[in-house]
């Protein structure tokens, strides 16, 4: 990549960072902040199903509006109301202050998710485009690992302190969006061409891309069910105290990290985004199975770590090879992409959670097998996607 290009990047990572720091600082507050305005349980479930529904819904109307209006503004759009949504929930003194905050904050960050990795697509060639969506995951990361860390010890002086911290860095990334990021994706004068219409979404859903947005569902859907029960998962199991569950999390962080912001670039230009994927599902349906066979805590950690870079590489290369299908609407496809990543954190602990009362290891079980059956569909229908293709083509 050119020079400019990676201070692009560099740019867009940040704002993603910014993003998924405001959302982990809200995790380890987000139960205090609750009881202190005489909320419960219930409030606490709406608040975390609310950001990731309004993600679904709203994602892929942003993407379309950067395929018309041009990728900058919808970045910075979105960013910009995303630091004013952090300031409110800063200022919130009531329940409903808090909703009407979150479901903003939804609507809003999921402008800068689909809209960045269509920029990467503009503007990377195919065989780099999976090391610049690994550098946006190896970003994304590293807000997961930080953000409930500075949340926490922010929230020691007051619980509005890292939300005010936040908006402020998120009024960071509008600026360095508004002055430094050049345009990828020109306004489109006539947009009568450019509007997707309801035949073309169907040919997404039916083209290798609706394959692709399957899969990425299911492998949001197997780490939403990881994600929402491994803590208890290792307190019930284990009887593991919070300093290491604390050390668990920050081991799938670092190897997130280093999956998706080292190894993805180079593993996909050695061998392509397609066998990436494919090793990446099948990894994940091993690690299911060796985390429940894990017998103590070293152990554990291991599995841990198999299972977290199995699916750490994954999602770069299904970002990058998603988007050789766009024909022209790469910011549509990126927020369809957003939006099936977003359903399957949604749909993933309401199974996992009922599963896990009845047996703990069930959530692992269930993750695996659907991981494992993404991976035997996915293979068969890609190739054979593959081979019209290349019909078609010879014809």
């Amino acid at each position: 990549m050119t020079t400019v290009s990676r201070k692009n990047i560099y740019i867009l990572a940040f704002t993603l960072l910014v993003v998924m720091l405001g959302y982990g600082m809200v995790m380890p507050i987000m139960p205090f902040l609750i009881e202190k305005l005489g909320a419960g349980g219930t409030e606490l479930g709406w608040l975390v199903s609310t950001y990731s529904l309004m993600q679904m819904i709203c994602a892929p109307l942003w993407g379309m509006l950067s395929d018309r209006t041009g990728r900058k503004p919808v970045i910075a759009i979105g960013i910009l109301g995303y630091a004013v949504t952090l300031f409110l929930f800063g200022l919130a003194t009531r329940f409903w202050m808090l909703f009407l905050a979150r479901t903003l904050a939804g609507v809003l960050s999921s402008a800068a998710m689909p809209t960045a990795m269509a920029y990467i697509s503009d503007n990377s060639p195919e065989k780099e485009r999976s090391g610049g969506m690994g550098q946006l995951g190896g970003a994304i990361g590293v807000g997961v690992v930080a953000g409930p860390l500075l949340g926490g010890l922010l929230s020691k002086r007051t619980f509005a302190l890292p939300f005010f911290v936040g908006a402020g860095l998120a009024a960071l990334a509008f600026f360095l969006v508004l002055f430094l990021l050049p345009e990828s994706h020109p306004k489109v004068q006539s947009t009568e061409k450019h509007l997707l219409r309801w035949q073309e979404l169907r040919r997404v859903f039916i083209s290798p891309a609706g394959l692709l947005l399957l899969l990425i569902f299911i492998m949001s859907f197997g780490l939403a069910n990881f994600q929402g029960i491994i803590g208890l998962y290792a307190v019930d199991k284990f009887g593991f105290h919070t300093g290491q569950i604390g050390l668990l999390w920050m081991v799938i962080g670092a190897v997130l990290i280093l999956g998706q912001g080292g190894l993805t670039g180079p593993l996909t230009r050695r061998f392509g985004e397609l066998p990436l994927i494919c090793a990446g599902l099948a990894g994940g349906a091993v690690g299911f199975m060796l985390i429940s066979l894990a017998v103590n805590f070293t152990t554990l950690l291991l599995a841990l770590g198999f299972f977290t870079l199995s699916l750490a590489l994954i999602g770069p290369a299904l970002n990058a090879y998603i988007s050789q299908f766009a024909q022209g609407h790469q910011g549509t496809l990126m927020g369809l992409n957003s939006a099936c990543s977003s359903l399957g954190r949604v749909a993933g602990p309401l199974l996992a959670g009922p599963l896990f009362d009845q047996n703990l290891e069930y959530p692992l079980w269930s993750g695996s097998v659907t991981l494992l059956l993404g991976t035997v569909l996915s293979i068969h229908l890609l190739r054979k996607y593959a081979e019209q293709s290349q019909k078609e083509h010879l014809s």
